[in-house]
């Protein structure tokens, strides 16, 4: 199913973003499983050694970050009665299906690193393929500038949602069966795989993908560098660097925070993180509204600057109260999810400005640089296992006698150094050339193009 893009696109109805959206189910469940569960699954139940796992996922995300901008560029060459981004999801899913089996339920004591460098490697890339191909269709389905952040809001809505699910159902299968140390991993798995295919059938049933006419992309590596250095796209790349830099730092510290600091157990702490993300599911209506009030980058300011105070203030309570620390949380949530959303719609907008420029589509290949420099992120956040080993911490009670510089440092690195991140993300996005009359206009050139392109309507 496909439509002409017209002069102006029609709203999406809620059912049909919901449609679209709830393929984000599954890919969170990914998102989650991969840098938090899998590698100390593989390390305990599985028995391969805890650095060998981490070498592992790190050759592996190595791999997945130069192999994702040729697929954005394929995706851009792909043209076809199903759409250029609909193929791409549906042929991501068996892929999936299969790297969950194997490497969730199908997985035994002793299985050795080629095993789980290997099946890593094709979940990773089958991953990417359906991440960017929902992205690149997200980008078409409302070209408009207020109604893409709208759509992005819904899209990230549901990621938060799979976040939340995939945690409460693994929390419920550790806690059911406490003896059974891949019970966890199992139902993680299973959960995936009978998911994607109801998700993603629903989605290429439901939903339209409009018709982008344009030529196929040319002109190699030059042309790439081209578009990585254009204001617009640089500035939306360091942000979400940092963006991705605090979470990451946030997520990869938590336990030892919590614990070490604040002298909340792991089960408390897991609740925090619930409440958190539940703050972010709360809040994304409100980021969305204010971008169609004072556009995505003012918007996408506004929600850091915020987010950085709330932040500082959840994390620097006292412990010992954890009624005051559970509402603090939520309410540091709350702007979790504008830059994950905002970032995006506005990389969209991007893509029409180059497609407008440059007269080729290049969506594919803008949100597969996107995502590596949310990747390189990822990367970048262990960083303070290092400084931490460095100076002595150890992963050890409360009462284990880590020395005091290293308490020290474990909170200057889980307070001060995400809320300085954060803030930074509106510093870089000062002068923003893309603003909501810049890309009115360009949204009316290009439908003018396509219109005189495809002079009738299929």
């Amino acid at each position: 199913m496909t439509d002409a893009v017209p002069s102006r696109s029609p709203r999406r109805s809620n059912p049909v973003l919901a449609a679209f959206s709830s393929v984000c189910l599954p890919l969170a469940a990914f998102g989650v499983a991969l840098p938090v569960t899998l590698p100390e699954f593989y390390a305990t139940y599985v028995g391969i050694p805890i650095a060998v796992v981490g070498y592992v996922f790190m050759a592996v995300r190595a791999i997945d970050i130069v192999v994702d901008p040729l697929i954005g560029a394929a995706m851009d060459r792909t043209k076809g009665r199903f759409g250029r981004y609909r193929p791409w999801l549906a042929a991501s899913a068996p892929v999936l299906m299969l790297s969950a089996l194997m490497i969730f339920v199908m997985v035994e004591p002793g299985a050795g690193p080629l095993y789980l460098f290997g099946w890593l490697l094709v979940l990773y890339l089958g991953f990417s393929v359906g991440t960017l191909s929902q992205l690149g269709w997200a980008s078409v389905l409302a070209p408009e500038y207020d109604q893409r952040s709208r759509v992005y809001a819904w899209w990230q809505a549901f990621n938060i949602m799979g976040v939340i699910g995939i945690l409460l159902l693994f929390a419920w299968a550790t806690q059911t069966y406490p003896t059974d140390k891949a019970a966890g991993a199992h139902i993680m798995g299973w959960a995936i795989i009978v998911a994607l295919p109801l998700t993603i059938s629903l989605a290429l049933a439901a939903v339209p993908e409009p018709v982008n006419h344009s030529a196929a992309p040319h002109g190699g590596l030059k042309a790439y560098w081209d578009i990585i250095r254009r204001p617009t796209v640089s500035r939306l790349l360091a942000a979400d660097l940092v963006l991705g830099v605090a979470p990451g730092i946030t997520g990869a510290l938590l336990f030892f925070f919590f614990d070490q600091i604040k002298g909340y157990d792991r089960s408390a702490a897991s609740i925090l993180m619930l409440l958190y993300f539940v703050g972010g599911l709360a809040g994304a209506p409100i980021w969305a509204k204010l971008a169609a009030r004072i556009g995505k980058h003012r918007a996408l300011s506004t929600a850091s600057l915020i987010f950085a105070g709330l932040y500082l203030v959840a994390t620097a309570l006292p412990g010992g109260n954890f009624a005051l620390t559970a509402v603090a949380m939520f309410i540091a949530g709350l702007p979790y999810a504008a830059g994950l959303f905002l970032l995006r719609a506005m990389m969209a907008d991007a893509g029409d400005e180059v497609r407008l420029e440059t007269g080729v589509e290049r969506t594919g290949l803008m949100f597969s640089i996107l995502s590596a420099t949310t990747k390189l992120g990822h990367v970048f956040a262990l960083i303070p296992y290092a400084v931490l080993g460095w100076i002595g911490f150890q992963a050890v009670p409360p009462e284990g006698g880590n020395s005091e510089t290293s308490l020290l440092a474990l909170q200057a690195m889980f307070i001060i150094v995400p809320a300085l991140l954060i803030a930074s993300a509106a510093l870089i996005l000062r002068r923003y050339p893309l603003t909501p009359a810049r890309h009115d206009d360009i949204r009316r050139q290009l439908d003018a193009r396509d219109a005189s392109a495809s002079p009738t309507t299929p």
